[in-house]
C-alpha cells in the first residue's frame, strides 16, 4: 500500500495512492486520524487497508503533494553511509554520522526545491527514508524492522558551503529537503537492502547504487538511534546517500534554478522536483 499526504483545493488530506489516482482517507477516517502521522500513532494502517480496493476519489494531477510526514517530531539523517560516498569524502570514522533536519526544511513531490540565496554549492543527495510506525527506545536490532511503518524517497539538498564541522547549517534552509512522493508500507518491502537507488539531474543519472551498499543497515541505525532517543510514530530516518554527489565531481556539479532533480528507489517511488531560487526574506523587526 502506498500512502501520501496532499492538498486538494486548499484542504489537507491523505490517502491511498493507486495508478489511476488516490482514495481519500481524510474523507473517510479524518475524524479519527487527522493526518498520516496520527494514523501511524494510533496503529491505524489496518483501518486504512479496508479502503484499498475502493475506487479513487481524485486524480493524481489534481493533488499538491506534501512531505509524506509533514511535521515529524524528529528527522534524523545519516551521513557517509555508502561505501563510495565514504571514499569520496575520505571518511574513516566507523560510527554512524548523524545530523538533524527540521520539519520546515521539507517540501513535497513536484513542489519547488529552493536553492539558498547564500549558497553557491547546492548539492543533491538521493536517499532512502525510513518512517517509524511503532514507538520504542533501546530497540534491539532483531526487532528494529518491526518498528518501521514504511519507506519513501528523499532528496537531501545540501548547501555544501554551509557545512562545516557540523552539518546543521547546510541542511536546514527552507524547502531544501524533498520527501515523497508517498510512503510504501513495510509489508511490501521485506528487505530494505535489496533496492536500486538512482538520482538524475536534468535527465543525467548522477547516482546509481543499491541499498545493499549501506555501511550501517536500517536495523542497526534504529538500534543505535533508539539507544539515546525515543523513536515515535512518524519520525523519519534518512539513511544516507550513495557516491556521485556534485561536490566531489571534477568539475563540481551543483544545482541551479531551472534544474530538475529526481530520486527513484525500486519498489518505492519516483520523486521529482524543480529547483528555484529562494525568495528574498523580509527582515524581522526588533522589539
Amino acid at each position: 500500500m502506498k500512502l501520501a499526504s496532499f492538498l486538494h483545493q486548499d484542504i489537507r488530506s491523505y490517502g491511498i495512492v493507486k495508478a489511476e489516482g488516490v482514495v481519500d482517507l481524510g474523507r473517510r477516517l479524518g475524524d479519527r486520524y487527522t493526518d498520516l502521522k496520527a494514523l501511524l500513532a494510533a496503529d491505524g494502517l489496518d483501518d486504512a487497508r479496508c479502503y484499498a480496493e475502493e475506487a479513487v476519489d481524485l486524480p493524481l494531477e489534481a493533488l499538491t503533494f506534501l512531505p509524506v510526514i509533514e511535521h515529524p517530531e524528529k528527522i534524523l539523517c545519516v551521513g557517509m553511509n555508502y561505501a563510495e560516498k565514504r571514499k569520496e569524502f575520505d571518511q574513516h570514522n566507523p560510527a554512524p554520522t548523524l545530523f538533524v533536519r527540521f520539519p520546515d526544511s521539507q517540501t513535497g513531490h513536484n513542489s519547488p526545491v529552493l536553492k539558498p540565496r547564500h549558497s553557491s554549492e547546492f548539492d543533491y543527495e538521493g536517499e532512502l527514508a525510513v518512517i517509524i510506525g511503532h514507538a520504542g527506545e533501546n530497540i534491539s536490532r532483531d526487532q528494529a524492522l518491526a518498528h518501521v511503518a514504511g519507506y519513501s524517497c528523499y532528496m537531501d539538498g545540501s548547501a555544501r558551503d554551509w557545512q562545516h564541522t557540523w552539518f546543521t547549517a547546510g541542511k536546514n534552509w527552507p524547502q531544501t529537503g524533498a520527501f515523497g512522493p508517498w510512503m510504501t508500507t513495510a509489508d511490501e518491502i521485506p528487505d530494505p537492502h535489496q533496492l536500486a537507488i538512482r538520482t538524475w539531474l536534468n535527465g543525467r543519472m548522477v547516482q546509481d547504487d543499491t541499498t545493499a551498499s549501506m555501511i550501517h543497515k536500517v536495523a542497526e541505525l534504529i538500534e543505535y538511534i533508539s539507544t539515546f532517543t525515543r523513536l515515535s510514530p512518524g519520525d523519519v530516518i534518512i539513511t544516507g546517500s550513495p557516491g556521485g554527489v556534485g561536490k566531489k565531481r571534477n568539475p563540481p556539479l551543483f544545482m541551479h534554478a531551472g534544474d530538475r532533480i529526481e530520486v527513484e528507489i525500486e519498489h518505492i517511488g519516483h520523486l521529482s522536483n524543480v529547483i528555484m531560487d529562494a525568495p528574498e526574506r523580509a527582515l524581522t523587526a526588533a522589539f
